[in-house]
């Protein structure tokens, strides 16, 4: 089972748009995932897979309370759950 986690400051203004993208990655994937979700001093909004973190490839965050630049993106976040999840891309099935 994979760790799936949404690392959030407090009051950050990307939360709602982060939960959404992993809920439709997930769904657009057939994954039932769990997301654990965490406030406190990170780059945020920040998302792990099995400790990865899906913009970076590094493993865990600095601890920090800050606003991320590099936003979580569908591509990331698809292929992170994918690797996780050892479904092959679309892409890589055509070929």
């Amino acid at each position: 089972m994979m760790n799936v986690e949404l690392l959030l400051a407090s009051d950050c203004p990307h939360a709602s748009a982060a939960r959404m993208l992993l809920a439709e990655c997930a769904d657009r994937l057939g994954l039932h995932v769990v997301v654990r979700e965490r406030i406190g001093e990170y780059p945020s909004p920040t998302i792990l897979i099995d400790g990865f973190d899906v913009m970076t490839g590094a493993a865990g965050t600095p601890r920090m309370q800050a606003c991320r630049l590099d936003v979580p993106t569908a591509p990331r976040v698809l292929a992170a759950l994918r690797d996780a999840a050892a479904i092959p891309s679309t892409r890589q099935a055509a070929s």
